[in-house]
């Protein structure tokens, strides 16, 4: 280093003698060239001073080319002494680095990477991706193939493996890093390999370490105290027992009473994976704790918030999972992380509620948001039915009744509701429909929007309208399926409801004085209870026929709302067509399909009719007909009572009842679905074995 500074000092000596020549030779180049001017010198001198001064010119250009010479070779040099030292730098390095080609091939790396992969296949001429689990172009782009929340500016997460070795695995975790190195001919990178493991693996304790929050409900006691008057004690402290063993015992945990029936826990996150892998399998448990007495087996409902975020935030999300449980029918559990959903149990059919308090609650509550509202619009499912229509028909005579404009948006043009629509011809009825640009038109700020017989906004019958609503209300007897990215002002989903016509029937009887609904709409709403019902043989309970005696007493004839169900000889032959492609899966499923090309509209009625005649078949406990439309795959779904084929069909994005569901699938064809809703059976099963 000493030896560089005097070269760089002697070379600034050589620029001052230099620079000093110059100035002399010029100085005395114009003091001859004045001379001559003034005559004081003849012009043999004049030349003589030309002729020193090229020499002295010549003497520089020498000097100024042995002082860039020199230049050079101290350039070169120091070049070639930074080079060895960066290389050695690399070269021991404590962390592994590699050198490879645009295609990812190993060229050279460091002694770490040589120490880590002792004993198996050199890297030299390898691909980085055989015994990394990211490539090249991965780790150049910054997304690693070993972690979704991987990319970040430091590099991404990789783990060293070995394609030839598929024992290998360090067990170290890493963050690579590329670094382009331009040559003449190429381009090369240089990763670097930083151990994270550590850090990863506080990470982990940490996220471990963080709270769980849950809420447990015993979910039917009104019921049983309705029917019997007493819950049976033994049972009560039985199912406190299971619960203290389940979250005190096994998960390490705080439980605590937080009112009558209802409980609070508090447990470490990593324990979390003892209820998810065995499916909360103490829900069972609580259900055998009374199952040996007479009465009514008691279920609790279970909500679970995973989410990351303070305790007030974690309390809010188990409560929000412990209502969508309760949602879904009760005798199930909800884990709610983030925008994640995950359901357990549910397994068993819910038993029909017989209590109408929290109806009367919801109607008086429903009719003060009608009233301060300037219009509503209301609106079924897409494709709708009777149940749907019948629904609309009554939040529409409320609405009338309260003095506020109101508008169903629905297909008049829908064959499937032809009957209904052909009685609805008094001039009352005339502008009542709009379609769904219609409705665009028709929102204002204070609208109320009511969605009936479906809780799955997107596939409601105009999801736009509620998309931009402020003021919304939710009426459905179907279990809910997903959580809303909205607050609604009211949610009304009762799943043990037999039909939304049934919820609805109950608000009229709280809001109408007698005789206020037309025969028509009543005729129209006992419909819906009557197909879902499946003329009253199939889900129901006190309040289904309460619901139907009020509705005849308004005038609905049984006489007339069988003629809306008759079929003619073309139905006849579409619902042939689904007994010829009849299938018993896994032994216990009977699936049968349609999938003509020509299939209109109606076919989804067929296949409804073809599921519920499967169920006959001895041996069959749960059967689905598929039927093509346009290039929509309708699925209708049907059980005896022991297996539930709505958590088959939300796997399709469906839903429904625990014996009865349905689902939409846009596909190009039939037999991609029938292999989608074998796969759901198949999981299904595999689930509950």
């Amino acid at each position: 280093m000493r030896d560089t500074n005097r070269k760089q000092m002697k070379m600034t000596r050589h620029q001052i003698d230099a620079l000093i020549v110059e100035i002399v030779a010029a100085v005395l180049l114009v003091a001859d060239l004045a001379f001559v001017y003034f005559n004081f010198y003849p012009l043999y001198a004049i030349l003589a001073s030309v002729a020193i001064y090229l020499i002295v010119l010549v003497i520089i250009l020498i000097k100024n080319t042995a002082f860039k010479k020199t230049m050079r070779g101290v350039a070169e040099q120091r070049n070639s002494a930074f080079e060895n030292l960066t290389l050695e730098c690399v070269r021991q390095l404590y962390m592994p680095v590699i050198i490879c080609s645009e295609d990812g091939k190993v060229i050279w790396h460091n002694e770490v990477m040589s120490r880590l992969r002792k004993g198996l296949t050199p890297a030299y001429g390898q691909f980085l991706d055989t015994f990394c689990d990211a490539t090249l172009d991965k780790i150049i782009s910054g997304e690693g193939s070993a972690d979704e929340d991987s990319k970040n500016e430091d590099g991404v997460i990789v783990h060293f493996t070995d394609s030839t070795h598929a024992e290998y695995h360090l067990g170290k975790t890493f963050k690579a890093k590329a670094y382009s190195v331009r040559t003449e001919d190429e381009e090369l990178f240089m990763v670097v390999f930083r151990e994270i493991t550590d850090i990863v693996e506080l990470n982990k304790e940490l996220i471990d370490r963080d709270v769980v929050v849950a809420y447990v409900v015993i979910d039917n006691v009104e019921e049983i105290q309705k029917l019997e008057q007493t819950v049976d004690s033994t049972a009560t402290v039985e199912i406190n027992s299971i619960l203290r063993r389940v979250f005190e015992d096994e998960l390490h945990g705080v439980i605590k009473e937080n009112g009558k029936y209802r409980y609070i826990c508090v447990f470490d996150r990593e324990n979390l994976s003892v209820l998810t892998t065995n499916k909360f399998a103490f829900l069972d448990d609580v259900k055998s704790a009374s199952k040996d007495s007479d009465s009514i087996p008691l279920t609790i409902s279970v909500g679970v918030g995973a989410n990351e975020g303070t305790l007030f935030e974690k309390e809010s999300f188990a409560q929000s999972a412990l209502e969508l449980a309760l949602q879904r029918g009760g005798d199930q559990a909800v884990v709610k992380k983030n925008e994640e959903l995950a359901y357990f149990g549910g397994r068993a059919k819910t038993a029909p509620k017989g209590s109408t308090v929290r109806s009367r609650v919801i109607a008086t509550e429903f009719a003060q948001m009608i009233k301060r509202s300037s219009n509503v619009l209301v609106m079924g499912h897409k494709n709708a039915d009777y149940d749907a229509l019948g629904s609309c028909l009554a939040v529409s005579r409320i609405a009338k009744y309260l003095g506020v404009k109101v508008n169903i948006i629905s297909d008049v043009n829908d064959e499937n509701l032809a009957p209904a629509f052909a009685r609805l011809k008094d001039p009352e009825y005339d502008n009542l429909f709009v379609d769904a640009v219609e409705a665009q038109d028709l929102l204002k700020s204070d609208t109320l929007t009511v969605v009936v017989d479906v809780n799955n906004i997107p596939i409601c019958e105009a999801p736009d309208v509620v998309a931009n609503s402020n003021n919304i209300v939710i009426i459905d007897h179907h279990r809910k399926v997903a959580e809303y990215d909205f607050k609604p002002n009211i949610q009304y989903i009762e799943p043990t409801a037999s039909s939304a016509a049934e919820l609805l029937s109950e608000f009229l009887q709280q809001l109408l004085p007698p005789n206020a609904l037309p025969k028509v709409e009543a005729d129209i709403i006992l419909s819906g209870i009557v197909l879902d019902t499946k003329r009253f043989s199939h889900n129901t309970g006190i309040r289904t026929f309460n619901s139907a005696l009020y509705l005849r007493s308004q005038g609905a004839d049984p006489g007339e709302v069988n003629e809306m169900f008759k079929t003619d000889i073309k139905d006849l032959i579409r619902e042939a067509k689904y007994e010829n492609s009849v299938v018993i899966y896994k032994s216990v499923t009977a699936i049968a399909l349609n999938d003509n090309e020509d299939n209109s509209p109606l076919a989804r009625i067929s296949a409804a009719k073809a599921a519920d005649r499967l169920l006959t078949v001895n041996g069959v406990q749960a059967s689905f007909a598929l039927c093509k439309t346009n290039d929509t795959v309708f699925i209708s779904a049907r059980s005896q009572g022991s297996i539930n084929v709505q958590l088959i069909l939300e796997k399709m994005g469906g839903g429904g009842h625990f014996d009865a569901a349905g689902a939409q699938v846009t596909a190009s064809s039939t037999n991609s679905v029938l292999k989608q809703l074998k796969d759901a059976i198949d999981e299904y099963l595999e689930e509950n074995k």
